[in-house]
């Protein structure tokens, strides 16, 4: 049985921070990604009274509260999220996040992967500000 020391590369863990390609999103949001063939998976930390852009782009999304509380936005709807909710974001649709005075870690899931968060950078790449 392997420990944490010596991850096979197919392994992954969520607070393991050397994997996974990294993204400032916004001041106090950042990522780290993982590409796979036909999604992609976003690990990402936001600090308390963060926000990142409303936006868009065509990416099916999910997103999964792993911790935390944020308030998700989607088209003309705001939601208090709690620690295990996870919401669904169809390709074109209008989103965002903020937290307040407590920070978050979500997990998003693109399908197919963003183009853009193949590489390490900053901003949310293409996606169309709305």
């Amino acid at each position: 049985m392997s420990d944490n020391k010596q991850l096979p590369d197919w392994i992954y863990n969520i607070n393991l921070e050397s994997k996974g390609i990294t993204r400032k999103l916004a001041d106090g949001i950042n990522t780290r990604i993982f590409v796979g063939e036909n999604t992609m998976l976003s690990v990402v930390k936001i600090e308390s009274n963060s926000s990142g852009n409303i936006h868009s782009h065509v990416e099916e999304q999910w997103g999964f509260l792993i911790e935390g509380e944020c308030i998700r936005i989607q088209g003309d709807e705001e939601f208090k999220a709690k620690a295990g909710d996870f919401w669904h974001t169809p390709s074109g649709v209008s989103h965002g996040i903020r937290t307040e005075s407590v920070g978050a870690v979500v997990l998003d899931i693109f399908s197919p992967p963003r183009a853009e968060y193949k590489n390490a950078g900053e901003g949310f790449g293409q996606a169309q500000k709305d």
